[in-house]
């Protein structure tokens, strides 16, 4: 699987999925099971490398202030919500978080941001296809402390300057 393949399998289960994260991770499993038990660990690598890229602390910045706040968990979920966004907004997010504020048309924090089950996809589908667990995919470890310079996510003059777009449009 590459790139393209990748990025085409998430877009069309969020479009299925009408943005639920949960519906889109039950499609995500239902797609990949249907492919071979390589291309399902394909799919995991380009998923982890993603997942492991968007630990920055801009983003973690992003996130707090699009979900009033994000514990560590809470921001593993968001990268996993972020790349079933799709290709234009991880990217984004990736290189500008504050340009999310200007891509996400709606966020509701209840219900967005949260994309747990995303995380776990290829791994179901992979044990649901050879009844064992998925082995270690041979990709680098995300880096022991988001890249970037560190912020104080508890300073709001500090994200409100870091942020303008984000912070105007959903702090609060």
């Amino acid at each position: 699987m590459d790139e393209t393949e990748f990025w085409e399998l998430v877009d069309a289960t969020r479009e299925a999925a009408e943005g639920d994260p949960e519906e889109q991770a039950d499609l995500l499993v239902e797609r990949l099971v249907q492919l071979d038990p390589e291309m399902v660990l394909d799919f995991a690598r380009h998923f982890e490398a993603r997942y492991n890229r968007a630990y920055m602390w801009d983003l973690w910045g992003a996130a707090w202030i699009l979900l009033d706040g994000a514990s560590d968990d809470a921001f593993d979920f968001f990268r996993c919500w972020l790349i079933g966004q799709g290709r234009e907004v991880y990217e984004a997010g990736v290189h500008d978080p504050d340009k999310l504020a200007e891509l996400l048309t709606d966020f509701d924090d209840e219900v967005d941001g949260d994309g747990e089950e995303l995380g776990y996809a290829a791994d179901e589908a992979y044990e649901q296809l050879t009844g064992t667990v998925a082995p270690d995919l041979g990709i680098p470890a995300a880096p022991p402390e988001p890249l970037g310079t560190a912020l104080d996510l508890e300073n709001q003059a500090q994200l409100a300057e870091r942020f303008p777009q984000l912070w105007d449009r959903f702090a609060g």
